[in-house]
C-alpha cells in the first residue's frame, strides 16, 4: 500500500546542563573539551578542560545549588519540544538532545532510528548561528547518526534571530517588566546574550551580528507593544554581553558594565536574555540574582527580570512555522527567511 503520510522527527538541541552535584565536573570538561569551544588539538584541550573543569567545579556548584542542586534546562527543553509537537500535528515527534550532558545524541539516535522518520529536521534551540553552539551540535548529530545508521533525509534551521514569533515572546516579557520598573523612573532595558570572544567574531562568527539582528526587532516591538500598545518612545534600550570566561578579549560591553552603569544613574534596570530561550544558571543565578543584588547595591532604584521566552505559545508557533518551512523546501539549510541572511563577511552555513 502506498504511503500517504510523512513522519517527521524534530531534533531539538540545547547546551544540556547538570542534573545533580555530582555531574558538575563532568559537564564543564564536556563544554570545555568541545574543539569549538577551545580551538586547540586534542592533547591541549584535554589538559586545558581537565584544569578548567577542576578548578570551576565548586563555584559552579554553589551556582547550582541555589537553583536546588541542578539546571533546570533539560526539563524546560523538554516542555518547549511537547508544545511544539502539539502545535505541529500528529506526523511530527519531537526529541531532546544535549550537547553537554544528558541526554546525548548518542542516547537519543536509538529512539529517532526507532521512530523510523522519513524525514529529520534539526532545530537548534540557539536563535542566533553560532560555530560555538549551533555548528557544534548540527556536527556532533550528523557524526552520531551515521554511526547509529540513520539514513533519513536530512534538513537543518541554522537561525531565526529576528523571526516573528521569537521577538513578540521576547517583547511581551519585556512589556510587563516595563509596567512594572516605570513606576521607579525611567527604564534602562538591558537585552542580554552571552558573550564570545573577539577572535571568533573576527574569523567569521556570525554571532554578534545576529545578536544585533534580535537586538534592533526587540526594541521595535517593545516601543510598539509597551505601555498598552501606545508605545515608548525613546526606548533606552542596550545590547550587552554576559559570562565572560577566561583572559582572552571578549565583545561587548559587558552586561555588569552596563548594570553597574545604570545604577550609577539611577536607573530602574530591566535585564532581558535574547540569546537563551529557556531558564538555567545564566538567567537564574548571574542575572536575577548576581545582577539583581549588584544593581541594586550600587544605587539603581529597582530591578526586573523579563524571562526567557521558554514554551511561550508565540514562540512555539515561530518554531512550528520554521519547522514545516524546512519540511516543504528542497534546501538542506534553511535561515528563517529561507536563504541566507548573514553579510558576505560571516562565516554563514546556508
Amino acid at each position: 500500500m502506498k504511503k500517504t503520510t510523512t513522519r517527521t522527527a524534530v531534533i531539538l538541541f540545547n547546551l544540556g546542563g547538570p542534573d545533580k552535584q555530582s555531574a558538575v565536573r563532568p559537564f564543564l570538561f564536556n563544554l570545555f573539551f568541545d574543539p569549538a569551544i577551545i580551538r586547540l588539538p586534542a592533547f591541549f584541550r584535554f589538559l586545558i578542560a581537565k584544569l578548567i573543569s577542576s578548578r570551576r567545579e565548586d563555584v559552579a556548584k554553589k551556582i547550582y545549588a541555589k537553583m536546588g542542586g541542578g539546571s533546570p534546562i533539560l526539563k524546560n527543553t523538554e516542555e518547549q519540544a511537547r508544545a511544539l509537537e502539539k502545535t505541529l500535528g500528529e506526523n511530527f515527534k519531537c526529541f531532546v538532545a544535549m550537547r553537554y550532558w544528558h541526554p546525548f545524541a548518542d542516547e537519543v539516535a536509538p529512539e529517532v532510528k526507532l521512530y523510523a522518520p522519513d524525514e529529520i529536521i534539526l532545530l537548534p534551540l540557539y536563535p542566533q548561528y553560532s560555530t560555538t553552539t549551533t555548528a557544534s551540535s548540527f556536527k556532533d548529530w550528523r557524526e552520531t547518526a551515521q554511526k547509529a545508521g540513520i539514513s533519513a533525509p536530512t534538513k537543518a534551521i541554522c537561525c531565526y534571530p529576528d523571526e516573528a514569533g521569537f521577538i513578540e515572546a521576547l517583547a511581551a516579557n519585556i512589556s510587563n517588566a516595563y509596567e512594572k520598573a516605570k513606576a521607579y523612573g525611567a527604564p534602562r532595558l538591558l537585552l542580554s546574550a552571552h558573550g564570545l570572544p573577539e577572535k571568533i567574531v573576527r574569523d567569521g562568527d556570525p554571532y554578534q551580528w545576529q545578536c544585533e539582528k534580535t537586538a534592533e526587532a526587540v526594541a521595535r516591538a517593545v516601543m510598539r507593544a509597551a505601555t498598552h500598545g501606545a508605545g515608548i518612545p525613546g526606548l533606552d534600550a542596550v545590547l550587552c554581553y554576559q559570562s565572560r570566561v577566561g583572559p582572552l578579549q571578549w565583545i561587548g560591553p559587558s552586561t555588569e558594565s552596563e548594570v553597574l552603569r545604570a545604577a550609577k544613574e539611577k536607573k530602574p534596570v530591566i535585564i532581558a536574555p535574547i540569546a537563551f530561550v529557556s531558564e538555567h544558571s545564566e538567567t537564574l543565578v548571574e542575572i536575577d540574582m548576581e545582577y539583581r543584588e549588584l544593581a541594586l547595591k550600587k544605587g539603581s532604584p529597582a530591578f526586573f527580570y523579563a524571562p526567557a521566552v521558554a514554551a511561550n505559545a508565540g514562540f512555539i508557533r515561530g518554531l512550528a512555522g520554521l519547522v514545516k518551512k524546512a519540511a516543504a523546501g528542497e534546501a538542506q539549510i534553511i535561515s528563517e527567511r529561507g536563504g541566507r541572511i548573514c553579510p558576505p563577511h560571516c562565516d554563514c552555513p546556508n
